[in-house]
C-alpha cells in the first residue's frame, strides 16, 4: 500500500485547546468532523501521549481554532513540534478566551468552535471524543488550511535539514541512523515509521 493516499483525503488543520487547573495549552490535530447539525455536534481524535487529551480528558471542554491560508510554519511547529509539558506554546500567539473561559487563536485562522464532551471512545493510541457545540465565530474569511495544501505550500518554506537519516513526511523530524526500527514511532508528531523515508 502506498500511505501517501493518506494525505489525498480532503480534511483540515486545527489548533485544539484545553486548560485545567489554570494552565492552557493546545496542540495540532486534522481530526475535526461535524458528525451531526441537529444537535450540532463534532469529533476529534486525540493522541493520548498529548497533554492537551489529558486535560480534555479531565475536564470535558476543549475548543477549535480553524487554520487558515495565512498559518505560517511557525505556528504548527509552535503547537505540533513540541510538548506542552516542557513548553507554554501560548505565550508568543495572540488569544483570546470564549466563553467557557477556554483560549482560541485571533490570528491566523477563519474561525474558532467549543465544544463540550459527551462522549469518549478509546481508539488505542487516541481517544475519539464526540462534543456538542456550545460556541463558534467565524473571525476570517480567508480560506480555512486543508492538510494537503499544508504539505504543498506551507510545510515547503520549513528550513531543510543537512543530517542524515530518515526524516518523518510529515512533521520534519530527523532520525539519524541507517536503519529505522520497523515500530520506531516519531516523537514529536507520533506517526510510525511508515510515515518516514530515508534521506
Amino acid at each position: 500500500m502506498n500511505g501517501k493516499v493518506m494525505n489525498k483525503l480532503s480534511y483540515g488543520l486545527f489548533v485544539l485547546t484545553a486548560q485545567q487547573d489554570g494552565r492552557d495549552n493546545g496542540c495540532i490535530v486534522n481530526t475535526v468532523v461535524q458528525v451531526s447539525s441537529t444537535p450540532n455536534r463534532i469529533s476529534v481524535a486525540v493522541n493520548k501521549s498529548n497533554l492537551t487529551h489529558d486535560m480534555i480528558l479531565a475536564t470535558g471542554q476543549f475548543n477549535v481554532s480553524i487554520l487558515s491560508e495565512k498559518a505560517e510554519f511557525a505556528t504548527f511547529q509552535n503547537f505540533g513540534f513540541q510538548s506542552g509539558r516542557d513548553a507554554d506554546k501560548l505565550a508568543a500567539v495572540r488569544f483570546a478566551r470564549s466563553e467557557n473561559g477556554l483560549v482560541f487563536l485571533t490570528e491566523q485562522v477563519t474561525g474558532f468552535i467549543s465544544g463540550k464532551v459527551e462522549q469518549a471512545i478509546d481508539l488505542g493510541s487516541h481517544t475519539l471524543f464526540i462534543a456538542a457545540v456550545t460556541d463558534g465565530e467565524v473571525l476570517s474569511e480567508v480560506e480555512s488550511v486543508t492538510y494537503a495544501y499544508y504539505h504543498k505550500n506551507i510545510k515547503q518554506t520549513a528550513p531543510k535539514a543537512e543530517k542524515k537519516g530518515w526524516i518523518c513526511t510529515v512533521c520534519g523530524y530527523i532520525y539519524e541512523g541507517e536503519e529505522l526500527p520497523a515500530d520506531f514511532i516519531c516523537p514529536i508528531c507520533k506517526h510510525g515509521a511508515a510515515d518516514f523515508k530515508k534521506l
